[in-house]
């Protein structure tokens, strides 16, 4: 193995464990985990300690793309068709007004800062078109894992994934318009026609690419892969479709988006417990993707006029944002809370930018501003600087957005109810236990007062000794005058299996599930003898149905 091997093995192990701590420390800050991810990543890397090397993060770019493919594909399969229908004219409306209005606000300001630096008109016009492309597109990585962290479900968050998932578009667009006005008139291209074709030919292949991914997906998956192997098939399509993408130079996110879509309305049912797996086994991926976003941030070599452009591309855009997403939700008829939190929620900027900058950088690198600095590394070097700022500010942002939305802790399942309850949570209490030692008559007259379905029964000592069920009295009445003469001890069950109250519920139920019981007598912890109550199967569910209800309502404690 080669040094440069183990050197790639390392850097994954130590941004992995860094990013675990990072995120720890800004969790108990009560922030969001991304935030603590990206400032590890700027602690390791080329900003601080440079632990993580230019040659390690560069041998890892590949790995960063089939980040972005998971994200692009878990993305996907959020957007249905219902959706859309739905709301579809609301989302166009705030995509444009959020999306145009953030670039004419960016690139204005930015493009006469840039005048008064370098005193050429032509070269601040096509900066600031270059800029007001790039502001226009949102980062779905960090602002998707808070909504993933914080569970967040309802409207505003349905509208910030719609948003998220079609800026790319948006951006890729702008900027292919853009990087074509900057280059005629800064006279290195005589047409604007390539662009546009080469931004049609980039998002339509695409999508083409995305259609044929996730129908071959679909198509493995009705032809019986087995469970196990469903999610390295999964694997495998998005390694392929994003290498193709790479290959051809098409849009990676949108790809990968395009397969999440068409795999979740070619086979809905059966691909959602594979979205679950997808997005269980992403996350040391996206703690990888974010600790090296940071890594890569260098600002150690930036100017000072850079953070003052810096400042006026992020006040511009956050505005810009802001204001366009609420006046599209306005003119569209959207509900209040997503045209008066949306433009907060999609604050972030991230991967797209940064490499939409780098691509700018290239096609405007030959353009001198004097000392050693040319257009395309004021971009890069500005984007780089606004990256952070953004990332490290947006995350808490649209966290407070979908918080005063209320609209956290609403996306939980059955099973996220029940590995937050333990068995004390549901347990019936109420039966008072029966004493072995008594006629059967007493627990005739039990039944027959209440509707309990069960009661545990004790010794003279108090101890657990078995369970008494309303099936086991009806077997034992076929003897005539069995309820004065039959003790209680006679006919209840071992009590061969217990459970203790502090045991998590999901546990619980799953064990009663294999041994197929429905009740199951409660001890306080394990080897004590004395009964706390019974776990019924059937109460325990509709307790969990109710709680799921309860937070999905929005009341949930949080």
């Amino acid at each position: 193995m080669g040094a440069l091997d183990l050197e790639v093995l390392s850097t994954l192990g130590l941004a992995v464990l860094a990013g675990l701590a990072g995120a720890a420390l800004f969790r108990r800050l009560r922030m969001p985990q991304v935030v603590g991810y990206i400032v590890i990543g700027l602690v390791i890397g080329r900003s601080g300690l440079r632990l993580v090397d230019g040659a390690a993060q560069e041998t890892l770019e590949p790995f960063n793309m089939f980040a972005l493919g998971i994200i692009g594909f878990l993305v996907g399969g959020e957007l249905h068709a219902d959706i859309f229908r739905k709301y579809g004219k609301q989302f166009v409306a705030i995509l444009l007004g959020e999306g145009l209005l953030a670039f004419a606000l960016v690139g204005v300001p930015c493009g006469l800062l840039v005048y008064l630096i370098t005193g050429d008109m032509m070269v601040s016009v096509s900066s600031g078109v270059v800029f007001g492309a790039i502001a226009s597109a949102t980062d779905p990585a960090s602002t998707m894992d808070v909504l993933w962290e914080y569970r967040a479900a309802g409207a505003l968050t349905t509208a910030i994934i719609a948003i998220v998932a079609l800026d790319d578009a948006l951006a890729m667009t702008l900027y292919g318009l853009g990087t074509g006005v900057a280059r005629i008139l800064t006279r290195h291209g005589g047409s604007i026609w390539p662009q546009v074709v080469h931004t049609v030919v980039e998002l339509g292949g695409a999508v083409v690419l995305g259609v044929a991914a996730g129908w071959g997906l679909s198509r493995g998956i009705r032809a019986g892969v087995q469970k196990d192997r469903t999610l390295a098939l999964t694997l495998a399509v998005l390694m392929l479709a994003v290498g193709i993408s790479l290959t051809l130079k098409l849009d990676v996110v949108l790809a990968a988006m395009a397969t999440g879509v068409t795999l979740i309305h070619l086979v809905p049912h059966r691909s959602r417990e594979l979205f679950h797996a997808v997005r269980a086994f992403s996350a040391p991926v996206y703690i990888l993707f974010f600790v090296l976003v940071g890594a890569r941030l260098g600002l150690a070599a930036m100017p000072l006029w850079i953070w003052a452009l810096a400042a006026v591309y992020v006040i511009a855009r956050s505005i810009g944002k802001m204001a366009g997403a609420w006046l599209g939700g306005t003119l569209s008829g959207a509900e209040p809370v997503v045209r008066n939190g949306l433009g907060s929620a999609i604050f972030a900027q991230g991967g797209v930018a940064v490499g939409l900058s780098i691509m700018a950088g290239h096609h405007l690198s030959g353009i001198p501003l004097g000392n050693g600095m040319n257009v395309g590394d004021m971009i890069i070097f500005t984007v780089t600087a606004t990256t952070l700022i953004v990332q490290l500010v947006g995350p808490p942002v649209t966290r407070w957005a979908v918080q005063r939305a209320d609209e956290t802790g609403r996306n939980v399942t059955e099973e996220d109810v029940m590995d937050a309850m333990t068995v004390a949570d549901v347990m019936n209490t109420d039966m008072e236990p029966l004493p072995s030692h008594v006629p059967l008559r007493r627990a005739y007259d039990l039944f027959a007062e209440t509707d309990a379905s069960a009661c545990p029964v004790i010794g003279r000592n108090g101890n657990l000794e078995g369970l008494m069920t309303f099936h086991g009295l009806k077997e034992a009445l076929c003897e005539p005058g069995c309820l004065d003469w039959l003790l209680i001890g006679d006919v209840a069950g071992a009590a061969d299996t217990t459970v203790e109250s502090g045991r998590n519920l999901g546990e619980a139920l799953h064990e009663m599930d294999q041994m197929q019981r429905d009740i199951v007598p409660v001890v306080l912890s394990r080897g004590d003898e004395m009964p706390a109550g019974l776990l019924e199967r059937g109460r325990a569910r509709r307790r969990v149905r109710e709680e799921l209800m309860r937070r999905r309502g929005g009341t949930a404690t949080r």
